[in-house]
């Protein structure tokens, strides 16, 4: 925790601190075994993008420390070592839930998970045409040489062997050499029929182990350990106001995976003699060395076949159908009847797919705007964009090329699009637009009428089955006017003319009015505390990082604001701090869902005010990107947000405490209810009911 006039959590190890979170839920034993299994899988591979993504960051800038620049706050002198510690023990954790738990779990359903443990003969023999037929061909054995260190290179995050051996004839002579384990070109994980219905699960990497002989024929196998090595994934680009930002992206991403390495995980088996070997060959840093376990990638749990069978699955929540969408009206004259409100993925998505289907083929629709951050593989909102684009339409598509990780995907979508006719803005220099927003305009009776969509989320149909958001559908003129000013500004397409256009009254729009805005609301709440009224502030965040705002959070705790946070992952915010932050409680839920809503909620002297958008209260977030919040005008729609928000408040299963050294702590175990997702999703029901 970093010292001072206020104190802060240190924004790495909350993110660590989250994947705590996630492990927890791999734990617990009321949660279906299928799905502790999959936490399994998202906490390995939310470490595999720490490495990727934060770790650079973190061995770039302990450097700049022992340099004597001022970071102290965000990266104290220590924090390579914190890391690595706590990394550490939740891979101990990890292994722990997998042998004790999961494993023997799976045995009492007839399951045999074959996990850190020798084949038998019988197994080896059961897959020996397998592996000659099917795996042996992507096999690229390759002898390394120690005269020639670096002359191989290991691909980011792939699996391999590094394989001891005797040459015939030369007892005392040891070469290594590198095997590479296909994951990719073939399933992880095989399956083997037993008596009585049994099934047996094997790692294809014991099947390789078991087949070396053949793969190294006349040596002599001493020994092969498992390593995977993670390279820099953040960008880093060098915005600039010249070139085309398609052709810089494409250079980087070419980049991307021969970044330099940041970790190597090992099988600690691996004797000290090999380990050097490696650490030499591959000219690592010794702080870029760790032991890891007998097998890596184990995001590849995710892929575990496990019979889908009672009581290893957890009862399906089908997606409930928003009543106000009948299908046999257009979806226009349902929007024009009254503003609705998507609650996802409790609602079924199939509203905002109608949404873009219909504006493709209906003749009054004349233009169609939108934002794409992160959209589906095979996505339905792009296709129908192109059919809307080829039937005559004007449609105008921002793609932010710069959404890390996902640049591939938005580059092959942003090409198919232009080929059929669609405008395409691409990304703005220093500045990211992660917005989720989307307007048409229609004709009707001579005019054109503005339609809008303002999400929380990506429009992406295969996330939207598993991330909560919420989207609003409405005809409001002036949300419509300031999107179509929104639009109008980043088709200006550079940063000095969009950061000269702020004329928007009802939404908040970074970085040119959400800041100020949500200063002044806080400081509302703050003025009515030192009136002795009511004053509260509840926000729902993904990341509160942004100093500015916590300390702000921080004043008006001190004030005696009741300010109510849930935040899922980083939060620097350090809560419960006497003379700091003792009005503050921050709240951590992680259940089936993935929490992904914003929303901001000020009391505003009784008469709550209550904002949804896309922006997380991160430096990024506030300064360098195009966000979007708007305001709930609708009273049952703004009471349906809050109620939900409340009873996720009131979770005391799948809800955590932060406390002020950023730990997770349960609330009571003990104490009866119900999950808030669970609640929720009864709540929407009974809301779909009512109509």
């Amino acid at each position: 925790m970093a010292k001072g006039k206020y104190s802060y959590l240190i924004r790495d190890l909350s993110w660590l601190g989250f994947n705590q979170r996630v492990l927890m839920e791999a734990a617990d034993p009321s949660v279906s075994l299928y799905n502790r299994i999959l936490f399994l899988s998202i906490f390995s591979s939310n470490l595999d993008e720490f490495f990727r993504v934060r770790m650079p960051a973190i061995f770039a800038f302990s450097g700049l420390a022992t340099k004597k620049i001022s970071l102290e706050d965000e990266y104290p002198n220590d924090l390579v070592e914190k890391v690595h510690t706590t990394v550490f023990g939740q891979l101990e954790e990890f292994g722990r839930i997998l042998r004790d738990e999961i494993i023997p779990g799976l045995k009492q359903g007839q399951v045999q998970f074959c996990y850190d443990e020798p084949l038998s003969a019988g197994d080896t023999e059961s897959f020996r045409d397998y592996f000659l037929s099917a795996v042996l061909s992507f096999l690229q054995p390759v002898f390394l040489k120690k005269a020639k260190p670096g002359a191989v290179f290991l691909e980011n995050n792939a699996l391999y062997f590094i394989v001891s051996l005797q040459a015939p004839g030369k007892k005392s002579a040891v070469q290594y050499a590198l095997l590479n384990i296909p994951s990719g070109a073939v399933p992880r994980f095989l399956e083997k029929p037993e008596q009585e219905g049994k099934i047996k699960i094997l790692f294809l990497d014991d099947v390789i182990r078991e087949m070396l002989p053949v793969v190294f024929p006349g040596y002599t196998i001493q020994g092969a350990w498992s390593i995977k090595l993670t390279r820099n994934a953040d960008m880093n680009l060098e915005d600039e106001f010249t070139g085309d930002i398609a052709e810089k992206i494409n250079r980087q991403l070419e980049k991307r995976d021969t970044g330099p390495a940041t970790r190597l995980l090992i099988d600690p088996a691996m004797p000290g003699k090999a380990r050097k070997f490696v650490q030499y060959f591959f000219e690592l840093d010794q702080r870029e060395v760790v032991s890891g376990g007998r097998y890596h990638n184990l995001k590849d749990l995710a892929a575990l076949p496990v019979p889908k069978k009672p009581g290893f699955v957890q009862m399906a929540w089908p997606p409930v159908l928003h009543p106000g969408f009948d299908s046999r009206r257009s979806i226009f004259d349902c929007i024009r009847e009254k503003e609705k409100i998507l609650h996802l993925p409790y609602h079924s998505y199939t509203p905002i797919l109608r949404f873009f289907n219909e504006a493709a083929v209906d003749p009054k629709v004349k233009e169609i705007y939108i934002t794409l951050y992160r959209v589906a593989t095979d996505s339905h909102i792009v296709n129908a964009l192109i059919s809307a684009a080829k039937n005559g339409k004007s449609v105008t598509v921002f793609v932010e090329l710069k959404a890390r990780f996902d640049e591939a995907n938005n580059l092959k979508w942003s090409g198919k699009m232009k080929a059929a006719g669609i405008r395409i803005i691409k990304s703005i220099p220093r500045l990211k637009v992660h917005a989720k927003v989307a307007m048409l305009r229609r004709e009707e009776h001579k005019k054109l009428v503005n339609y809008s969509f303002l999400g929380t989320g990506n429009f992406n149909e295969s996330t939207g089955r598993f991330y909560t958001d919420h989207g609003l559908f409405t005809r409001n003129r002036e949300f419509g006017q300031e999107l179509g000013l929104l639009f109008s500004c980043l088709q200006s397409g550079t940063e000095a003319e969009l950061l000269g256009k702020t004329n928007f009254r009802q939404l908040l729009v970074s970085p040119f009015n959400m800041v100020k805005r949500f200063e002044q609301l806080i400081r509302k709440e703050i003025s009515q505390a030192k009136k002795g009224k009511p004053a509260s502030v509840i926000l729902k965040l993904n990341n509160l990082q942004e100093r500015a705002m916590i300390d702000l959070l921080y004043e008006a705790s001190n004030a005696g604001v009741r300010i109510r946070l849930l935040v899922r992952s980083i939060c620097c915010l350090a809560p419960g701090v006497k003379g700091q932050s003792e009005n503050i409680t921050v709240t951590r839920i992680v259940d089936r869902y993935l929490e992904h809503a914003r929303v901001f909620i000020f009391n505003n002297g009784g008469d709550p005010l209550c904002y949804l958008g896309s922006a997380d209260w991160m430096n990024r977030n506030l300064h360098s990107r195009i966000e979007v919040c708007y305001p709930l005008k609708d009273p049952a729609l703004k009471k349906q947000v809050m109620d939900m928000i409340d009873l996720q408040l009131q979770d005391k299963i799948k809800a955590v405490y932060l406390t002020a050294n950023g730990e997770n702590k349960r609330i009571d175990l003990g104490t009866p209810g119900i999950p808030a997702q669970q609640a929720i999703y009864h709540y929407v029901q009974t809301l779909a009911a009512a109509e």
